[in-house]
């Protein structure tokens, strides 16, 4: 299978092109499966979360058919709780699992790339790398006399999380897929996959129009 384009890496116009001809190419606009899969309602639902029962109560009876964004959303906050009752069991934050995988798959990142690729603010990763540091997880070097220049690495014990904590995130994804057909959950991917390519386009085109997103504090002074 070819990989779709790194959004990071392609100039604007190269990214437009590439993005289209991975999808021709993959085929993502074909139609598939949509089938809707019936909601369990096997469940106890007294003992949930009042937002995740405000969600069910939405899906199920007061807007079925809402936007395609807000259902994404729902889902990834199910996935993102069920992970997190996981998590806590070993008495480790979801924030902290989302630097924890980046680094088992590139360790010795600086602060500003452990930033880019969890999609995060600057401050909030170096609150997160200090905390970390201290739970043993990870460790800072000064690499090449460079001051400025802080890799983050993982210590043993960070390493030897993953055996653990990937078991979780995998456990997680099954539960989500339960009951539904092999074929239908290789459709959602490949939708999902076409839709995050078609939003890296449509960011591109932004971008070469000269758009940009208003920073929250700047709307917060416009606003005052």
């Amino acid at each position: 299978m070819r990989h779709a384009p790194h959004v990071a890496l392609c100039p604007i116009n190269a990214l437009l092109r590439g993005v289209r001809d991975w999808a021709d190419n993959q085929g993502v606009f074909e139609q598939g499966a949509n089938q809707a899969i019936p909601m369990s309602k096997d469940h106890d639902s007294s003992r949930l979360d009042p937002s995740t029962q405000a969600i069910l109560t939405h899906w199920r009876e007061a807007v079925p058919n809402d936007r395609l964004a807000h259902l994404v959303r729902d889902a990834a906050r199910g996935l993102t709780r069920a992970l997190q009752f996981r998590l806590s069991e070993h008495s480790v934050s979801f924030g902290h699992w989302v630097f924890l995988r980046i680094l088992w798959e590139r360790d010795g990142l600086t602060q500003r790339e452990l930033s880019v690729e969890a999609g995060l603010m600057e401050p909030t990763t170096h609150s997160a790398i200090l905390k970390m540091e201290k739970l043993g997880y990870l460790t800072r070097r000064q690499e090449h006399g460079d001051r400025k220049l802080m890799q983050v690495y993982l210590t043993e014990h960070g390493r030897k999380l993953r055996d653990v904590l990937v078991p979780l995130a995998e456990e997680v994804n099954a539960k989500a897929v339960e009951h539904v057909p092999v074929e239908d959950v290789e459709t959602t991917r490949h939708t999902l996959l076409a839709m995050i390519h078609n939003l890296a386009a449509d960011e591109a085109e932004a971008v070469q129009a000269g758009r940009r997103i208003t920073p929250t504090r700047d709307q917060a002074v416009k606003t005052a």
